[in-house]
Parts: C-alpha cells; sequence; structure tokens
C-alpha cells in the first residue's frame, strides 16, 4: 500500500474490482497449486481478500522484499495445515493479467529437471515505448534458457546499428523449490541487485541460475495510474472475469 510510485496501488479499482482481487482470483484458478494465500502487512488488504473468501496472512512489515514475505506466509502454512511445501510460486499483486496456464507453465520446469531450483517467466516485448520503461523489467538468456542478466535499461542494446534486437521484458511469476527460497532470503543483497533493482540478479551474481519460460500472453504489470488505465481496457472483454469467484 506504500508504494512511492502508486500510493494505495494494491487496492486500486480496475473495472470495480481492486487489483489485487484480480491477481487472488486468477491465481487461484490455477489447479495445480495446493492454495493461494495472499501475503500482505496491510489489515486493508487481508480484510478485503477475507470478505471474498479468499485467505490472506498477515506478516511482518519489516520487510524489503516480496520473497522474505513470501518466505513467512511460507512457515505459516506449514505450521497451520502441518504440512511441508516443495515448490512455492510467489506472484507479485500488480500483476492483475495473469493467467492459471502461466502459472502452470511456471511449474512445469521442476518436472522435468530436478535441478532446477527458480523459474521466472518472460514475455515478448512488442513497443519500443514499453522496452525504454523503466518500470519493466527486462532480460536476455542463453541458449539453455537461463537468464544472462535483468535490467531496467534496454537490453540488449539497440545502439550498435541493429534496429532488431531480442525484446523480453520478466513477468513476475516467480516459483522457488522451498530450499531455493530459503538460501535466496538468506543470502546477502548483491551489487548488481541493489544497483538495477531486480531481486533474480541476487541469483545470478553468486553463481546460481534462473531458469526463464517464455509466454505467449500479453500481460501488462501497474506501476502507474497509466498502467492501471491500459490494463483496465485489456481487461475488459477478459473470459477470465466470469469465472471470478
Amino acid at each position: 500500500m506504500a508504494s512511492t510510485r502508486f500510493p494505495n496501488k494494491p487496492m486500486a479499482l480496475i473495472n470495480g474490482i481492486p487489483m489485487i482481487g484480480h491477481c487472488y482470483f486468477r491465481t487461484s484458478m490455477c489447479k495445480s497449486l495446493l492454495g493461494t494465500y495472499v501475503a500482505t502487512c496491510d489489515k486493508e488488504i487481508h480484510d478485503y481478500i477475507e470478505s471474498i473468501g479468499g485467505q490472506s496472512i498477515m506478516t511482518s512489515d519489516k520487510h524489503e522484499r516480496a520473497s522474505d514475505r513470501v518466505a513467512e506466509a511460507m512457515k505459516k502454512v506449514e505450521s497451520e495445515l502441518d504440512i511441508t511445501i516443495d515448490i512455492v510460486v510467489m506472484v507479485q499483486g500488480d500483476e492483475p493479467m495473469i493467467t492459471p496456464e502461466m502459472i502452470d507453465k511456471s511449474i512445469e520446469p521442476f518436472l522435468i529437471d530436478d535441478n532446477i531450483q527458480i523459474v521466472n517467466l518472460m514475455s515478448k516485448i512488442d513497443t519500443l515505448d514499453e522496452f525504454m520503461d523503466p518500470n519493466e523489467v527486462k532480460v536476455v538468456a542463453n541458449k539453455k534458457g537461463e537468464a544472462i542478466y535483468f535490467s531496467r535499461e534496454p537490453i540488449p542494446s539497440r545502439k550498435k546499428g541493429y534496429d532488431s534486437v531480442p525484446m523480453y521484458k520478466q513477468v513476475c511469476i516467480i516459483p522457488f523449490t522451498k530450499k531455493a527460497l530459503i538460501n535466496f532470503n538468506s543470502t546477502p543483497e548483491t551489487e548488481l541487485e541493489k544497483i538495477e533493482s531486480v531481486d533474480m540478479l541476487r541469483v545470478i551474481e553468486n553463481g546460481d541460475s534462473v531458469h526463464m519460460v517464455e509466454v505467449s500472453h500479453n500481460t501488462y504489470s501497474v506501476d502507474t495510474e497509466v498502467d492501471r488505465q491500459k490494463v483496465e481496457k485489456c481487461l475488459l472483454d477478459d473470459a477470465l472475469l466470469e469465472l471470478y469467484k
């Protein structure tokens, strides 16, 4: 709720529904998940999620990173349900256009390769305006589908005379194995992570890998009022809206 770029952002209305509500409803449609929980330190969000029949977990207001908040919530879920969680899917609360299919795609690599510990989604950027937007985290990946670098700057560079370069952005659906999440949170922030303000650089700087999965869904995160208006138009005829309950 204390976003400096967009105060009270999670409760901003998109077609009459708070943004966090869109994120919750759409995530909870994914059948691959044991459960969907909203981790928050804001009572307004907590009360809203419970009012729509959702599950919310109050967490500390001292967390600097979403991954720390998710880890606290994970431990509470394990304790309450007396289970051991193997994979945690972190969905950012400013991604109201996500689909359950995107979450399924993010989980698939874990079922294929036991060595994969962290997955990120990425999608193509269609316009130069979005490519230049510092609110969008750009990513380049290697031939094995592993992230090479993340940046808020446009990467790879178009300044060498290349009019056409691969333009991809990070989509903030990030599954971790439980071990990877705990290790990530216990590792100090790294220099490039601070410079770019991108969490996943901590993984790369420490020599580990982030497996990237491309999705074709055209989604937009909400960082500003202009973004909210754009997403509102995109969701006007969205088929998933009728399935909210």
